[in-house]
């Protein structure tokens, strides 16, 4: 056990600068002093195109906003901020910007000297093509299979999710500001509460309530700040701002987002266990927690991989339906466009893609609502391939074919669709997941390259 009886950490946000930072709870939090600043700013809900591309799909001014709050309290305060998955993806020049926003900051706040501890959590294609040939499995989760070299090939970046590890080993260091590199989101809290000493089923489970910010409140109010206070017997979740209240129902609730088991959190090193654990109103605000258990991984340590590779240029057009009997047949409809464009492009390694907005756009094949009783749709066509001139015209066939669809039955000419635009618009280019894997490593740290430097005055 630790000296500390007990360890406050703010978090402001459940993704840093995907939408700004609710000022005023942050503040309230703020003046109660914690002894951490932390928080989460990656997520691969955005899809697999901003790591294969390299870029964030939040603006950079958001970002900034986010990080000059949390900086200039930590600091005023003395007290570590730490952030993980920066600028949305991780990777290597994502950290970067961070770290030049930090540099920025220090200036323009004369911030009196600090050390700002930032690691890279990039993978290259031949480090794991070793691994390969020396017969480590890197092992495919949720039904994929093992890595093979073929959808290596189809890679364009990979990263590494990290544990605890590297923001130990930088708090070790002295670090005052940490930027990491792509991580689990609960071990961004967890780290700090173990390095301190509390127990890691506490640890991990105080990461977990406090990774999404003020998701685990209610009423809904995103971007506002709560504190997770970690004792040797509970975990305590506290809600800023003046609206929000963290109960049994909204906490409890929160540990079963995201996760097709609500019971289980994997990290490097292990699993929480939540099943055995108990909520209980502590205060008006406050939900009090006991019960979580930390399972440590029975043999080597592996680590989460996430690779992106490009699979073609993209453009989006957009047509709405508002014909009655064009509704009911959309399907014929969307086969009849389909159609039109095989002819054309069957061996061009094109995709065009239909997304009905009104019918099944959200779940798919998934929706289980096969009757609709829309009055109008929306129909989303994406066209994918292998350029850009190429993606606009399969995308301008596939649209404007919505407008002249023939269904034997119909005595009319066209225009059974409206535009929101005449052309098609473009769009970022299509990635896929190419990575969703797990690697086995002797040590924590061989796939995150940990720095450390003195920023200030």
């Amino acid at each position: 056990m630790g000296n500390k009886q007990e360890l406050r950490i703010l978090c402001p946000n459940g993704h840093l600068g995907f939408a700004p930072t609710r000022e005023e709870s942050f503040w309230i939090g703020a003046k109660t002093r914690p002894d951490y600043y932390c928080c989460d700013s990656g997520s691969d809900d955005i899809g697999p195109a901003p790591l294969g591309a390299d870029i964030s799909t939040s603006p950079y001014v958001w970002q900034k906003h986010d990080l000059e709050l949390m900086f200039v309290a930590s600091r005023d305060q003395g007290v570590p901020m730490i952030i993980g998955s920066a600028g949305d993806t991780g990777t290597r020049s994502r950290v970067n910007m961070y770290v030049d926003i930090i540099k920025e900051l220090a200036k323009k706040h004369r911030t009196p000297r600090f050390k700002l501890a930032y690691f890279y959590s990039d993978v290259s294609k031949e480090y794991l093509k070793e691994k390969m040939k020396q017969g480590v499995i890197i092992e495919g989760l949720d039904g994929r299979g093992n890595l093979s070299e073929e959808d290596l090939e189809k890679t364009d970046r990979i990263v590494a999710v990290a544990g605890v590890h590297p923001f130990i080993k930088a708090l070790d260091m002295g670090a005052d500001v940490i930027i990491g590199g792509r991580s689990s989101d609960c071990a961004i809290f967890a780290a700090p509460a173990l390095r301190e000493g509390f127990p890691a089923g506490l640890s991990y489970y105080l990461g977990k309530v406090l990774e999404c910010a003020s998701f685990c409140a209610e009423p809904y109010g995103a971007k506002e700040s709560v504190i997770g206070t970690i004792t040797h017997q509970h975990v305590r979740v506290t809600a800023m701002s003046p609206y929000q209240r963290c109960t049994v129902a909204s906490v409890a609730g929160h540990a079963m987002y995201e996760r097709s088991n609500p019971f289980y959190e994997y990290v490097a090193g292990g699993k929480l266990d939540m099943t055995g654990c108990q909520y209980e109103q502590y205060d008006e605000k406050t939900c009090k927690i006991t019960g979580p258990k930390f399972i440590p991984v029975d043999g080597k340590i592996k680590i989460k991989l996430e690779g992106s590779g490009k699979i073609g240029e993209r453009c989006i057009g957009i047509a709405g339906i508002r014909d009655p009997y064009t509704i009911a047949n959309i399907d014929r409809v969307v086969e009849w466009s389909r159609s039109q464009i095989s002819e054309k492009f069957s061996d061009k390694n094109c995709q065009i893609n239909f997304i009905i907005y009104g019918k099944n756009g959200v779940l798919g094949d998934m929706e289980p609502i096969k009757k609709i009783k829309s009055h109008e749709l929306c129909v989303v066509v994406e066209g994918i391939a292998p350029s850009k001139e190429m993606a606009k015209e399969i995308t301008t066939l596939g649209t404007r074919q919505l407008f002249y669809a023939r269904l034997p039955e119909v005595k009319g000419t066209a225009g059974t669709a409206a535009f929101v635009v005449d052309e098609v618009l473009d769009a970022t280019p299509a990635y896929m997941w190419t990575l969703n894997h797990v690697i086995p490593v002797d040590d924590p740290m061989e796939l995150f390259d940990l720095h450390i430097t003195q920023v200030g005055e």
